[in-house]
């Protein structure tokens, strides 16, 4: 069975990015299922696979990261409303292929993503 694991690395300040809020939804019927709420490590990582087992099947899912909320907890100036708040990204996943790796490379004004391994 595959998985689908996530980290986050804060490019303003050069570690990773622990304790941001993270949700997995699918994309159904146009609307979102959610099936993962997770927080980050201090690695910058979830403790486990956000999708895993049976829940692991082709389709087209969404994650959302809150990095407004991790940055304003940091004490990092933000202008309100913020320009980065929850950063979302859609993706698709073909089940055939064991391991997705999604992750975030962030900053208050940016960020950037790949298909990692």
């Amino acid at each position: 069975m595959g998985k689908l694991t996530t980290h986050v690395l804060d490019a303003a300040h050069g570690c990773p990015g622990s304790s941001i809020k993270i949700q997995l939804y699918r994309v159904q019927d146009e609307g979102l299922v959610l099936l993962a709420d997770a927080v980050t490590n201090s690695d910058g990582r979830c403790d486990a696979p956000l999708l895993h087992g049976e829940d692991y099947r082709s389709g087209v899912y969404q994650l959302q990261f809150h990095v407004g909320d991790y940055y304003r907890a940091r004490g990092t100036q933000l202008a309100e409303p913020a320009f980065l708040d929850v950063v979302v990204l859609r993706f698709g996943i073909d089940a055939g292929q064991d391991h997705y790796h999604v992750p975030l490379l962030v900053s208050p004004y940016s960020y950037s993503t790949y298909r990692g391994s």
